[in-house]
């Protein structure tokens, strides 16, 4: 049998490192990624890509904990390397603080990440207007260099990249044998999910090189995530936004809400804009699907949906759609329904 093809739609952190994975995994494949946008053009670039798990409901917490060590046990070989400054990634310590202590006091991520434990009063005494805290030691992953970088590693293993539109699946059918779908929010249109919504993200990239801890409320919406460059500031999360446009009223209210967890960034200089729409549902999709037409089969594994979470759990994601990739080409070496090479 010729070497099978898979084709990968999307180059968000998913798609490039479902497309890494399945290099790495099936070097027998040849590998190609589609799409209409990569970096510094995609919702990944607009990520400020912590690794502070969002918790998906209808997913069991012992695989989101699985996807997220794998995640993180993955970057933090690479922050030990001496790829860590291309690749943008490095280790950041700082406080989640509480107005009310939480109901889990360790979350499940606890053991995951370096050094978790509760705040001590006087660490407490940094926000008056909190009375409950978290300090740990977490990874970051700065967009676009991370982007570039898997980019980069996928050229080295031979993955074709290609700029493309892919508007039905079934366009790819007789081009490849296995299809990946990474599109993030792009697979509400593109195989018609009801169950996937944008919830809009609005963040500030600022110059404010003296803030070296990262600071997040926990109530999610307002946080401070300092990268090799510039520093993160958010957030919004409105729920069924397709709004891609910046909101000035919104900047100062993000602006000052961070400002009143860390008073200095009132010298900070240098503010972009940014908008992403992260692609949310109850669960992210990791699945096989046979679609069939007229008697023709086409193969897809679905890896999207993950919402505020991507950063925090991709490597585990894209290593699982990596062996569903693997159990698609298995089938097909016995089945005579698999698309003309």
């Amino acid at each position: 049998m010729a070497a099978p093809k898979v084709a990968v739609v999307g180059a968000g952190v998913i798609g490039l490192s479902t497309a890494l994975c399945i290099a790495e995994t099936c070097p027998s494949c040849s590998v190609t990624v589609l799409s209409d946008q990569f970096s510094p053009n995609t919702t990944s670039d607009v990520a400020a890509g912590m690794l502070i798990p969002h918790t998906y409901p209808g997913t069991p917490i012992h695989v989101q904990k699985q996807w997220f060590k794998e995640t993180f046990t993955y970057l933090f070989a690479i922050s030990n390397s001496a790829e860590a400054s291309e690749a943008g990634i490095h280790l950041v310590s700082g406080w989640q603080v509480f107005k009310t202590t939480p109901k889990e006091e360790l979350p499940f991520w606890s053991d995951v990440v370096l050094g978790f434990r509760p705040m001590s009063e006087a660490e407490l005494q940094k926000f008056p207007q909190h009375r409950f805290g978290q300090a740990f030691t977490t990874l970051k992953c700065d967009c676009p260099p991370y982007l570039l970088w898997l980019e980069k590693r996928l050229k080295a293993t031979g993955v074709q990249m290609c700029t493309r539109k892919v508007a039905d699946l079934w366009e790819l059918h007789s081009e490849y044998n296995v299809i990946v779908n990474c599109t993030g929010i792009g697979a509400h249109q593109l195989v018609g999910d009801e169950k996937l919504f944008p919830i809009r993200g609005q963040v500030l990239k600022v110059h404010a090189p003296w803030v070296k801890n990262f600071i997040r409320d926990g109530d999610g919406l307002t946080y401070i995530y300092p990268g090799i460059h510039r520093v993160t500031l958010g957030g919004t999360r409105e729920k069924e936004s397709w709004n891609l446009s910046p909101d000035p009223g919104m900047t100062k209210d993000i602006f000052d809400r961070c400002c009143s967890l860390e008073p200095s960034l009132r010298g900070a200089q240098d503010i972009e804009v940014k908008v992403g729409l992260r692609p949310s549902r109850q669960c992210v999709r990791l699945q096989r699907e046979v679609l069939s037409r007229g008697g023709v089969k086409l193969l897809v594994v679905h890896n999207y949906g993950h919402g505020a979470g991507g950063f925090s759990v991709h490597r585990g994601t894209a290593k699982e759609a990596a062996h569903l990739v693997g159990e698609c080409l298995a089938a097909l070496q016995g089945s005579p329904l698999r698309a003309k090479l």
